[in-house]
């Protein structure tokens, strides 16, 4: 029997071992599923399997190039719309959120009533969601459109990504298309903001919407065609009280983060917010260890490999998405660029994420694994971060160009290998869960560093000019350049938290040959789990 990726985890990473991954925290069930590949498989021909790759990965850009398309448009639609300079934010915020809060509901309907079944309805929904959002006039219609976005990529998200997770089970297929899939994930934001300047250039702000209707069509006409219809649905219920628990504490946390601008750390709105959201999330996480159907199984998150996955990945998110709003007004408001122009300069982080993903995950990850892999880039991010903070009004693009070269490298060192360990060892019937808790991770870090170093950077500009009265052109120019470094100083504080916590959760060497000792002999007697 061929083993899986799941059995190539040895001492330094993912080498080549007959002993399938283990983790203390992990069920019977698991042990069994790090076994699936074996000519009994249900996965589709080989042929087939990369174009439903490229399935997945269509729908998967649509859903993260949607977290960032706006951004270039923002200015227009702010225009347009009329809406304050802090509300602008929720245009953005609104989708994480939503996505992000309701991605552990969406695994799992897909494990109770099958992953093609959620993926078209997903497609579907995020097609109307879009077309609604580009006719809206009013900013409360297109706030409430880019939230009914997130309700259905919360739903499509989880679908694709555990269609890739069960239908890739030779190793080195798994590898590449994790590549691929991570790179995407990476890569995904940078590709929002070039297509959406040219869309806002050559069309209007309008179009960045309407754009996912023709993705989505042909995702769906696709996805019909090629994903097995043979769909394994499990008998669980909605646990419903921990779906509100989740939703409603997750909002709060990042709608206190938002008003502390406006209205001061001491408000009771923020401070309130902020209380009520951990007293929700603990509950949350209280009662998803006595429910009988778990939205969140607790065994996917406790182990260490696997949670410091999540952890990596939401870092990555918190500091990328928040960025990619200051530098595109940087390069917009600062510089005079037009929206293709600032589109085409993210274009160079692009390459440098599609390059670095690929030898990370057919070179380095197999050799070196997370622990080394992952820290590095969260320190190159840093690094990033702090070069831009040394921008200034009259800065050419060369000076951006390094940095965003740094950070195409960070986000492609970061995103493939922290896929991979996230969803390794899954069972099949928690394989929505897992894939959900992957895009969680990563949503709801894009809209809490989103709300904070808007936050951040608001109030270091506020100050700016009162400092610095009376508030003349070149003041404010100064003070929008103050707010973005500040943004920026506080997103490498981000990643250097990240590489620390990420270099001491990832497993060392020897506690990893030892529970690949531990596992082998139970693993061993187990008949192999069939993917589906």
């Amino acid at each position: 029997m061929p083993p899986t990726l799941a059995a190539l985890i040895d001492t330094g990473g993912f080498r080549n071992s007959p002993v399938p991954y283990y983790s203390r925290s992990t069920d019977h069930d698991v042990l069994r599923s790090t076994a699936m590949s074996s000519p009994l498989t249900t996965a589709p021909e080989s042929r087939h399997r990369w174009l439903v790759l490229a399935t997945v990965a269509l729908a998967q850009l649509m859903v993260v190039l949607d977290a960032t398309i706006v951004n270039i448009a923002l200015p227009s639609a702010q225009a347009d719309l009329g809406f304050s300079d802090n509300d602008r934010q929720w245009v953005v915020t609104a989708y994480a959120l939503a996505f992000g809060s309701l991605l552990l509901l969406g695994g799992r309907l897909s494990d109770m009533f099958g992953r093609r079944r959620m993926f078209l309805i997903g497609l579907v929904g995020f097609a109307v969601a879009s077309a609604l959002g580009g006719a809206a006039q009013s900013f409360e219609l297109l706030v409430g459109a880019r939230a009914l976005q997130g309700v259905f990529a919360a739903v499509l998200a989880p679908a694709a990504l555990s269609v890739l997770t069960t239908t890739f089970t030779v190793p080195k297929e798994r590898a590449r298309a994790f590549g691929v899939f991570g790179a995407i994930a990476g890569m995904g934001g940078a590709i929002g903001l070039l297509l959406g300047g040219y869309l806002t250039e050559n069309f209007n702000w309008r179009w960045n919407l309407y754009v996912n209707v023709v993705i989505a069509v042909v995702a769906f006409v696709a996805g019909s065609v090629l994903l097995s219809r043979i769909d394994t649905k499990h008998d669980t219920r909605v646990d419903v009280p921990g779906v509100i628990l989740a939703s409603t504490g997750l909002f709060a946390l990042v709608f206190g983060f938002s008003q502390a601008e406006p209205q001061g750390w001491d408000a009771p709105a923020v401070w309130g917010s902020l209380a009520a959201s951990v007293v929700l999330l603990v509950s949350f996480v209280l009662r998803q260890r006595t429910a009988e159907h778990p939205l969140l199984p607790l065994s996917i998150v406790q182990d260490r490999d696997r949670g410091a996955g999540f952890l990596a990945i939401l870092v990555a998110g918190s500091g990328m998405f928040g960025v990619f709003l200051f530098l595109t007004y940087y390069l917009q408001l600062s510089l005079g660029y037009t929206p293709m122009q600032t589109g085409t300069a993210f274009l160079p982080m692009v390459v440098f994420i599609i390059i670095t993903a690929q030898v990370q995950s057919n070179i380095l990850v197999p050799r070196f694994g997370p622990k080394l892999l992952v820290p590095t880039g969260m320190l190159l991010g840093a690094s990033a971060m702090l070069w831009f903070t040394t921008l200034q009004i009259d800065s050419g693009y060369p000076r951006v160009l390094v940095g965003l070269v740094v950070m195409g490298m960070a986000m492609g060192s970061i995103m493939p290998a922290s896929f991979q360990i996230a969803t390794l060892g899954i069972a099949p019937r928690q394989a929505g869960a897992a894939s959900a808790m992957v895009s969680t991770s990563q949503q709801v870090g894009g809209a809490i560093g989103t709300a904070v170093l808007n936050t951040l950077a608001a109030t270091a500009a506020t100050a700016y000019v009162a400092d610095h009265a009376p508030a003349t052109p070149q003041v404010l120019a100064n003070a929008a350049l103050e707010s973005f470094s500040v943004a920026y100083t506080w997103a490498a504080g981000i990643f250097l938290l990240g590489a620390v916590l990420t270099a001491t959760l990832f497993r060392t060497r020897a506690d990893r040959a030892a529970r690949l000792a531990l596992a082998a002999p139970a693993v061993h007697d187990e008949a192999p789990v069939l993917a589906h």
